[in-house]
């Protein structure tokens, strides 16, 4: 009986072999490649219990989750393009444009300095507040 399954599922990985040669996209590949490492996994658990070495049960774990691991660093490649930290978020030095960043602990400083000494005579500090803070826009856009 046990052959009998070994041999429908030897069957059942050159089908899903030939799903990963001939896939229309690359998203059917991966999958088909998973589903073989899936069917891989159930080929070492099977014949190590035909062999009656049951760690081979032990290697058919390690190998399910390098299929697992394999089959999300792919997909997130086809995502992404890259494998790198595609999915943090842009922090404010790297969203200013360039230059700004150099400029940005000065303008800091100057506020620092009280309003007294910053502000020219004449002046109130919510016009230079105005004056700082650049030019709106006003268009109600992106």
């Amino acid at each position: 009986m046990f052959l009998l399954a070994t041999a429908v599922l030897l069957v059942a990985m050159a089908l899903v072999m030939c799903r990963a040669l001939l896939g229309p996209t690359g998203y059917d590949r991966v999958l088909a490649l998973n589903n073989f490492g899936t069917k891989t996994v159930l080929l070492i658990a099977l014949l190590g219990f035909l062999a009656g070495r049951p760690e081979f049960l032990d290697l058919s774990l390690v190998y399910a989750l390098i299929n697992f691991i394999g089959t999300i660093a792919v997909l997130k490649y086809f995502e992404h393009g890259r494998l790198g930290s595609a999915s943090r978020p842009a922090g404010p030095a790297e969203s200013l444009p360039v230059g700004a960043a150099a400029s940005a602990p000065a303008a800091s400083a100057s506020r620092s300095a009280g309003p007294a000494e910053s502000l020219p005579a004449g002046a109130s500090a919510s016009a230079a507040d105005a004056a700082s803070a650049g030019p709106k826009n006003e268009g109600g856009g992106s």
